[in-house]
């Protein structure tokens, strides 16, 4: 066991000291007392989470790349099913020792060796709460036109206007105060709106259905798409959608009370949710293209053409649910990821204001302008670099440490968890193998590359990235792991 030094501080609910460059309050594990969140908390957090415009966009993206509404919704939930998996994993070490993801991941890339991951995660956190940030200024924008604003929408050849920049930068602002209050602000944010978003979801849906007989709505033929729709990369996305939080599930499930309410919560409030809201997004789109002759991706280019009643009660909404999901996907994560990088100096607060302001440097009215660049580029491509680490952290806990981990270590410089250096070369090599051979797959999905000079067998392997990032990483770090 390595000495303190004279400069460590005490860890909170430990007769052991910490390091002060690796701990501060909102990083230390959890106290018992802190530990209150029930199943209902878990189901009412994601719920709060799916009920959002990407979910909604997720699906009308499918039907715009070539699927049918029921390979959509299948796809939708499948993929929901497979990402559970790690996600109650991950979730089980945040209940047991009380840690928050960056902290689990010191005990496989290393005290200092965890920021690589915790950077990723946090930047990719950082990029879907910009998306998210402006899916909410586009409600805001169209809100403001129901009232009478008349504000302009984009000019021929630009993607976003100047009153649409604005509602987004206003939008972006209200998120420091849940951000500034912590989580307990957002749990009960969450249980709040959860059955709002559901009602006002079931009457978007009641509305449509009324306006479009039944048998017209799931009956549009699909659209017909060069090569046919892509099964294996669209489930890839779908997967990489929640890859974010199958990472920072700890974040939360360190507040559980049990390790039952944790499963439970998210077994319920995960993939049937996901299903069963992504069937608006396939009645949304639907009911646009034969309501108003155009297909929208977007629910509020939907809800402004269905009269102001409609439009004022749903644009609300959208907003509800942007902020409800943007709060706790995409600015806890970060936060604490952010943190980690110098606990001493940045807090929990801290931590998400910077998530917050790197969010400004993101465009996504030029990421979202195709529904492709959406489902293809965006997810397939973070998730494949989440995968490998995914597949790391469940190899070292489950595998390797058989879930037991030296808490104290984790907090401090010369233990368990130091390496070499800090850093764990092993891991960083598992990351690389997993993520390197998709690389040119993406490069050609993303347009960077030219298809005809990378090998057709790299382009199809992006395919399938999230599952074989995860696979490879996990494999090469269990069986150099065994060796040390």
């Amino acid at each position: 066991m390595a000495s303190t030094s004279s400069s460590a501080v005490p860890l909170p609910g430990s007769a052991y000291d910490a390091s002060p460059s690796l701990s501060n309050d909102d990083l230390a594990p959890t106290a018992q007392a802190q530990r209150h969140w029930n199943w209902k908390d878990y189901a009412a957090l994601w719920v709060g989470m799916v009920v959002c415009v990407p979910t909604y966009t997720m699906a009308s993206s499918m039907l715009d790349q070539g699927f049918t509404w029921q390979q959509a919704v299948w796809l939708v939930f499948l993929a929901n099913c497979i990402v559970l998996v790690p996600m109650v994993l991950m979730g089980r070490a945040g209940q047991k020792h009380g840690i928050p993801f960056p902290v689990l991941a010191r005990a496989s890339f290393g005290v200092r060796g965890a920021n690589l991951p915790a950077v990723l995660r946090g930047l990719v956190a950082c990029g879907w709460f910009s998306i998210n940030c402006y899916f909410g200024g586009l409600a805001l924008h169209g809100f403001f036109n129901v009232l009478g604003a008349g504000f302009a929408g984009p000019a021929a050849g630009e993607t976003i206007s100047t009153s649409q920049f604005l509602c987004f930068m206003a939008f972006w602002a209200v998120h420091i105060y849940y951000i500034w209050r912590g989580p307990e602000s957002i749990r009960k944010l969450e249980v709040i709106a959860a059955p709002l978003m559901i009602g006002a979801s079931i009457l978007l849906v009641v509305v449509l259905m009324m306006r479009v007989p039944s048998g017209q709505l799931f009956n549009l033929p699909a659209k017909v798409v060069e090569g046919g729709p892509k099964t294996w990369a669209a489930l890839t996305g779908l997967v990489g959608f929640w890859a974010t939080l199958a990472l920072n599930i700890p974040d939360f499930t360190r507040f559980a009370r049990s390790q039952k309410d944790q499963v439970l919560g998210q077994a319920i409030g995960l993939p049937i949710p996901m299903a069963l809201f992504s069937m608006v997004g396939v009645i949304g789109f639907s009911a646009s293209a034969i309501l108003y002759g155009k297909a929208q991706l977007f629910p509020d280019g939907l809800l402004t053409q269905m009269g102001p009643v409609a439009a004022g009660i749903g644009l609300l909404v959208i907003l509800l649910a942007n902020l409800t999901t943007n709060v706790a996907a995409n600015l806890v994560s970060p936060s604490y990821d952010f943190s980690q990088l110098a606990p001493s100096k940045v807090s929990f607060r801290m931590g998400g204001i910077i998530a917050a302001l790197i969010g400004l440097l993101f465009m996504p009215w030029k990421l979202l302008a195709t529904s492709g660049g959406y489902l293809f580029t965006w997810l397939g491509g973070y998730g494949t670099l989440l995968g490998a680490i995914a597949g790391i952290l469940l190899a070292d806990y489950f595998l390797v440490r058989r879930t037991e981990l030296n808490v104290p270590d984790l907090y401090r410089r010369g233990g368990d968890y130091e390496y070499s250096g800090g850093w764990n070369v092993q891991a960083l090599i598992a990351f690389v193998l997993g993520v390197l051979p998709c690389l040119p797959g993406y490069l050609v999905v993303s347009g960077i590359a030219d298809k005809a000079s990378v090998p057709p067998a790299l382009v199809s392997l992006f395919d399938f990235g999230w599952f074989f990032s995860l696979a490879v990483a996990g494999a090469y770090y269990f069986f150099t792991a065994k060796r040390r």
